[in-house]
């Protein structure tokens, strides 16, 4: 179940699924077309700003690295949390570039099908 608010255009603009008693919530059944459509918006809002971070997080990983290699900053200039995130960073980014590489592999000894 689903409490909602509507704007004066009728369109849902916030939800909860607690009980509301201020003015102007109602209550809708989470199968309500209004309902689902509400929430999949915000899902999509919210996919575009993770996606947003995790392209943002790249960028800064890569600033710092360049900023590394060229001794403008030093690796321990970094508390200690930061640097094991970014160690972890660089390990998950090298495994990933490793599973990669043995996937594209792994496509290229695969036989061809035979066409007859």
């Amino acid at each position: 179940m689903a409490y909602v608010l509507r704007n004066d255009q009728g369109n849902i603009i916030a939800a909860s699924s607690t009980v509301q008693v201020e003015a102007h919530w109602q209550f809708l059944e989470n199968k309500h077309p209004d309902y689902i459509a509400f929430i999949e918006a915000e899902l999509k809002q919210h996919a575009a700003f993770r996606e947003s971070d995790i392209q943002l997080a790249r960028v800064l990983e890569d600033l710092i690295e360049i900023l590394i290699e060229r001794n403008l900053i030093q690796f321990t200039d970094f508390p200690s949390a930061a640097q094991k995130r970014l160690n972890d960073r660089q390990s998950m980014r090298s495994k990933n570039r490793l599973s990669m590489i043995v996937e594209d592999e792994d496509e290229m000894t695969l036989p061809l099908p035979m066409h007859f």
